[in-house]
Formats: C-alpha cells, structure tokens, sequence
C-alpha cells in the first residue's frame, strides 16, 4: 500500500486549499438521495486529509448521513478569472470519519467538540496543476487510497 501522506496531495494542491475556507460537502440520506451544503474547512496537519469543524454538528444532516453512509464527496473550487473564464478545483470522494470530540483542542471553543474528517480515495483537479486548460491543468485525477 502506498504512503498516503506523501500521494494525497500535490504542494500546488495544498496551496489552492490552503488559500480556500469554504468547500461543498455532498452526503447520502438515509433515503438515498443526495444533500450538498457548504462548509468551512482545513486542511489536516500531515495535509492528508480534509477536517470540517462546526458547532452544532452532532445534531446535522451532515452528521447523521455520513453515521448512515460514510461515502462523501467534497469540493473545493473557484475561478482564477472572469476574463477570460479560468475555473480551477478539486473534487475528493471518500469517507467521512465522525468525532465527537476533540474539535476544541484543534479548532478553539466556537468550533465545538464535535468534527469531521475526511479521508481521500480519488482526487481530481484542475486548472491547478499547469496553466488552465492545458493537457497537464485541465483535469488530473488519481486514486491515493484503496
């Protein structure tokens, strides 16, 4: 198996996510639909995983879904520019990991006890690697985990 830590992702990855705080988190309901909303987000420390604090977790859709389903997708994105339209990204499918505590040690006592981490299986991005819309910007997508 390969080292997460050093295949999750790339240092130009890490910056764009390093520059963003908002992402969209996708669950499935208990009724198998899907349910997006935005959320803060950061990095993990060993920048192999995504955590998502927020007070009033335990009583989420969110919370609730991923204890259900664990299987997440969660994206971050914006545009580099307008003129002319340069739309950079990353989508990651994983799992979501629920904690109940620990949030106030990590994220300070407006967090909450409560978080979510989530674990990368396959990443795609894009307009973040080479110049947008290039072979090596477009679109680079891999599975880092099994």
């Amino acid at each position: 198996m390969r080292d997460v830590a050093l295949d999750c992702f790339t240092d130009n990855e890490i910056t764009y996510l390093k520059g963003q705080r908002i992402g969209r988190l996708a669950t499935i309901g208990l009724d198998g639909a899907p349910h997006v909303g935005p959320v803060g987000f950061c990095l993990g420390t060993a920048y192999e995983e995504i955590w998502l604090p927020g007070p009033g977790l335990l009583e989420s859709k969110k919370w609730r879904d991923i204890r259900n389903e664990p299987r997440v997708s969660f994206v971050v994105d914006d545009l580099a520019s307008v003129d002319p339209w340069l739309p950079r990204g990353i989508l990651i499918r994983g799992r979501g990991k629920l904690h109940r505590s620990g949030g106030v040690a990590r994220f300070g006592k407006r967090a909450g006890s409560a978080w979510i981490e989530i674990r990368p299986r396959r990443i795609t991005s894009w307009g973040i690697e080479g110049p947008e819309w290039s072979l090596a910007g477009r679109r680079r997508s891999r599975t880092v985990a099994d």
